[in-house]
């Protein structure tokens, strides 16, 4: 008891000391962003200091978060022993490993498998929140709270600790080893995001709307369909591509609910990515294949950055 104990404090000490040399680091970096904000119109030498500090510090983060797929990038176009040389620049490029992905049919499949159920995810989930929205944030009944919140505190669940019941359910239905097995459990993860969000920004879109749709003979799904859809295009954007980045991404589901090649997705078609034995790992055709699948949703989070900003913050303010 006493050698647990002395263990734990031991453990607690290390944690302290990596938080304490972790603050005193991270410190000059976060004074240096707030004395750039407050030195906006500030033009002496100290101003311009902390302002070159500013964007010395976005420069940093910007390094972090992409160099990661830059060495991926880098990696994808390497062969042989210069995928286990280190190096930043290129030093030469082989097409070699997109060859090998997109020569496989498998691949190409699992692909295709990805685009349609991750887009039959989103319509499913974007047709059921929007609707589901309207009832929580217009419809006024008892307990409307709370089951928002249910619904909020279903999507805190790990995947792995519904796996089993949920497999039982798609055994059940007989779609197993079927898109539809992954199509059912991507909405039904996906649900509790979208419906949170399009419940607080349909919150905020003008009563008077709906009350001169009702006046004119509109019903709710008139309403819905032609006076509030129109108005909820940042957020549908927002959740719409959110969803089917989590689909498009999804690992667990699609390993253990999918088993013939034809029917894995992209991520699980990596993963089981072979080499010319058994102990090899392919990093090339690896890489080559996670920047192929990764670069459309760049370009589409570059493409409706606005629309999400939009969305994310629906709700945030009042008035």
């Amino acid at each position: 008891m006493t050698e647990l104990l002395i263990s734990f404090l031991w453990q607690l000490l290390r944690f302290a000391v990596f938080l304490a040399v972790t603050c005193l680091v991270l410190f000059p970096f976060y004074y240096a962003v707030l004395s750039a904000g407050e030195r906006t119109e500030d033009r002496t030498v100290g101003g311009l200091f902390w302002k070159a500090m500013f964007w010395l510090v976005v420069a940093l983060i910007v390094l972090i978060a992409v160099f990661p797929f830059y060495y991926a990038v880098l990696s994808s176009f390497e062969t042989g022993t210069q995928l286990f040389e280190p190096n930043v620049l290129p030093e030469n490029f082989s097409t070699q490993n997109y060859d090998t992905v997109l020569g496989a049919r498998s691949f190409v499949r699992s692909v295709l498998n990805s685009v349609f159920i991750a887009g039959v995810t989103v319509i499913a989930a974007l047709f059921l929140a929007v609707t589901a929205s309207y009832a929580l944030a217009r419809v006024r009944f008892r307990g409307r709270g709370l089951l928002l919140m249910t619904i909020l505190g279903v999507s805190m669940f790990p995947q792995i600790a519904v796996l089993s019941g949920l497999f039982e359910l798609i055994n059940w239905l007989g779609v197993y080893n079927t898109p539809w097995a992954l199509i059912i459990s991507y909405t039904i993860f996906t649900l509790p995001f979208t419906v949170w969000v399009l419940t607080t920004f349909m919150r905020d879109l003008p009563v008077e709307i709906e009350e001169a749709a009702i006046v004119d003979g509109a019903t709710p799904w008139i309403v819905i369909s032609k006076v509030f859809l129109p108005l909820l295009w940042p957020a549908l954007v927002t959740t719409g591509l959110l969803a089917f980045i989590g689909a498009w991404n999804e690992f667990l589901f699609a390993l253990t609910f999918t088993v013939s090649e034809t029917q894995r997705t992209v991520p699980v078609a990596i993963a089981l990515l072979s080499g010319a034995s058994s102990q090899e790992i392919p990093w090339g055709p690896i890489m080559a294949a996670s920047v192929l699948v990764t670069v459309p949703l760049i370009v589409l989070v570059l493409v409706f950055q606005r629309k999400i900003v939009a969305g994310l913050t629906a709700g945030g303010v009042k008035g």
